[in-house]
């Protein structure tokens, strides 16, 4: 593996059971999960890989993780951002983002997600209290990740369109159906979302969506997923592109330096300056690290 001295991971997780459950978390095939996923559990690995700087990024819906987040970014170097919560469809959306600044390590705060997999409504960004949200992220000059499953992806491309001003970042690749090989219909929504220019990805998430029944090495889990990564380089082009560890939910399929390994030979076929924007430039660029 090419360790990419300096590179960014745009895109992990912690979580402490004791302080709240992640309710998330469920079934005997998300067990090992059921554990505290620390900081200083994460930099040792992360260091190995070359990984300089990370973006911490919200997993439940209580708008008590967003401040503690921010704390940790305050004490930790390895953390050069977070994206956290915050209830797009209060009528004060943009005052609490304010707040939310203003908290110790609120100069951290880059960007907001919400689990919008989670939404029944697959249009659900396109309702009018959540574009109203959205508006006043973009005003804040903070960035909006997505985390969608592929039929929620043209709802992203409508969103995006009809908010230039807000950068949207396309988390998992939209989490495409690795697992049964099909790349129809995510590929053409990926494209549409791609051709607007205030859409970003990450190269993050896919090593849980192969098939988790099958034993296979690393390599072989890594040409399943090739066809995918392909299709988003070729749609956002390096520039746009962005790797993400997706720590600790990786470990469900391999180790965090396992993913690194992967990331590495999805891209071989790029130039030394495409892969410096994939795994450091583009995200040091949307997250202003």
């Amino acid at each position: 593996m090419t360790v990419h001295t300096g590179t960014v991971d745009a895109h992990h997780h912690v979580w402490d059971l004791s302080v709240r459950d992640q309710d998330w978390i469920v079934g005997p095939e998300l067990a090992p999960l059921r554990r505290n996923f620390t900081v200083d559990e994460l930099e040792a690995e992360a260091r190995t890989a070359g990984v300089h700087r990370t973006v911490l990024v919200q997993t439940v819906t209580v708008a008590e993780e967003t401040p503690e987040f921010l704390t940790l970014a305050d004490e930790h170097d390895l953390i050069g951002g977070v994206v956290g919560w915050t209830d797009l469809t209060r009528p004060d959306v943009a005052d609490e983002l304010a707040r939310l600044r203003e908290l110790p390590g609120g100069r951290y705060l880059r960007g907001v997600r919400h689990q919008v997999q989670g939404e029944p409504d697959p249009q659900w960004l396109l309702r009018p209290d959540v574009r109203r949200g959205l508006g006043a992220v973009a005003a804040a000059g903070f960035v909006y990740d997505l985390v969608v499953l592929p039929h929620q992806l043209p709802a992203c491309v409508r969103a995006a369109a009809a908010l230039p001003g807000l950068t949207f970042v396309l988390d998992h690749l939209g989490k495409p159906p690795i697992a049964s090989g099909e790349l129809e219909p995510w590929a053409t929504h990926l494209r549409a979302l791609a051709a607007l220019p205030n859409t970003v990805c990450k190269l993050s998430g896919m090593v849980t969506e192969t098939d988790p029944t099958r034993q296979r090495s690393a390599r072989e889990r890594r040409r399943e997923m090739l066809p995918y990564a392909d299709t988003a380089l070729d749609a956002f082009g390096p520039g746009r592109l962005m790797f993400g560890s997706d720590w600790p939910v990786c470990t469900l399929a391999t180790t965090y330096g396992g993913v690194a390994f992967m990331a590495d030979g999805l891209t071989l076929g790029l130039s030394g300056d495409e892969r410096a924007q994939v795994f450091e430039g583009t995200a040091s660029r949307v997250y202003r690290l």
